[in-house]
């Protein structure tokens, strides 16, 4: 158990650290070391979201409690509000695609040109998730938030492999953007949807918007100095 432990912080910290570097169609993504949740995560999100649909939302909650165990570390993903935050970014600006060119054409590259689609990071992840569930349909006969817990984790692994067959669309590609959003809203101020109680800042002892502490070093000094994360909710 305390090497599982050991190894899901290096994961989570390693994936929190790495962004949103991955490149949506073709640059190589985080390791998922994805396992089992042990238990299906509470309904804490809302009953609508601004952009997604119910069966998106339910793959995404699958995918984010994949991916995000509820264990002694922390919630699971989707008690963490994975699928708010990741409705609030495809919903805004960015999820539109507003500072993206789009004016083609668009040619396969090399990894290290990044993403080359058409698609708005919205119109990506409808299509991903469409892929997806396709997939695991003819593969698993269910949807993917209705497999077992081990199958989840087996269909991860084939996509984060591009081993996963997705009609006209990169298996790894999607997994590697969807690895990445939802760990940005596992890291994220709270204030955007995810992080939920400042769950993954706790965890790693992050102390969150705070970044001066000038004032504490002679009342503290030579002794630990602990404080509860702060969001920026917290000082508006």
């Amino acid at each position: 158990m305390a090497g599982d432990t050991i190894e899901r912080r290096r994961f989570l910290l390693g994936a929190g650290l790495a962004g949103t570097a991955v490149a949506a169609g073709l640059a190589p993504p985080v390791p998922a070391q994805a396992q089992a949740a042990a238990a299906p995560a509470a309904n804490t999100e809302p009953q609508t979201y601004l952009v997604l649909t119910a069966t998106e939302a339910d793959f995404l909650a699958a995918t984010a409690d994949a991916m995000i165990l509820a264990d002694e570390l922390s919630p699971s993903g989707s008690d963490c509000g994975i699928v708010t935050f990741i409705d609030r970014q495809l919903a805004s600006a960015w999820g539109g695609g507003a500072k993206m060119y789009r004016g083609g054409p668009f040619l396969k590259g090399k990894p290290e040109q990044g993403y080359q689609l058409p698609l708005t990071p919205r119109e990506f992840f409808q299509v991903g998730i469409a892929a997806a569930n396709a997939w695991s349909r003819n593969t698993y006969g269910k949807e993917f938030d209705r497999l077992a817990a081990a199958d989840r984790v087996a269909a991860l692994k084939a996509m984060e492999d591009g081993k996963a067959e997705f009609r006209g669309f990169s298996s790894r590609g999607f997994f590697g953007q969807l690895l990445a959003i939802t760990m940005q809203g596992f890291f994220a101020d709270p204030v955007y949807g995810g992080n939920r109680d400042k769950a993954s800042w706790k965890m790693l002892g992050f102390p969150g918007l705070p970044a001066t502490y000038a004032d504490k070093i002679d009342a503290y000094r030579d002794q630990r100095y602990f404080a509860p994360p702060q969001s920026i909710s917290d000082f508006s």
